[in-house]
């Protein structure tokens, strides 16, 4: 079944999915080194000293295993958004987690750190898009009309 929302949820998809997918590669410094225009970080180092900005209050060893646990969930969240393969899970965890930044951001950068970015958006978006009930161009809808 065609719904209304579904070029919308299409695009609301891609966005979300590449959203997470090139900072994870400016991470592993696929963007470009540090310092170069358009690079937020440039490299894993430069990462995980901005994770343990955000978690001040946790071991540089710690920091490491956040960014590493935060990096393999947006790498997944990425990729299975822009396939779409159990968007509805995949968009709530990328909610969860968007969330968690805006809120490590608040309080670590100040108020308005989060709103500087799209963390909010993203948010918002991630939660309309676990929302839905259906995926159109998705591998969720194939496996439903398999499953017919």
């Amino acid at each position: 079944m065609k719904t209304p929302y579904g070029f919308g949820q299409l695009i609301l998809r891609l966005a979300l999915g590449i959203g997470f997918i090139l900072p994870t590669l400016d991470r592993l410094g696929f963007m470009g080194p540090p310092g170069s225009p358009k690079v937020a970080w440039g490299d894993w180092s430069h990462f995980v000293n901005y994770t343990n900005v955000l978690v001040p209050f946790v071991s540089r060893g710690v920091a490491q295993m956040l960014a590493f646990l935060a990096t393999a969930a947006e790498a997944l969240f990425g990729v299975t958004l822009i396939i779409g393969f159990k968007v509805k899970w995949m968009a709530l965890g990328s909610a969860i987690i968007t969330l968690t930044f805006a809120v490590s951001m608040m309080f670590a950068l100040g108020l308005l750190a989060p709103f500087s970015y799209p963390v909010f958006v993203f948010t918002g978006g991630a939660l309309v898009l676990s929302g839905l009930g259906e995926y159109q161009w998705s591998f969720d809808e194939l496996i439903a009309k398999n499953n017919d």
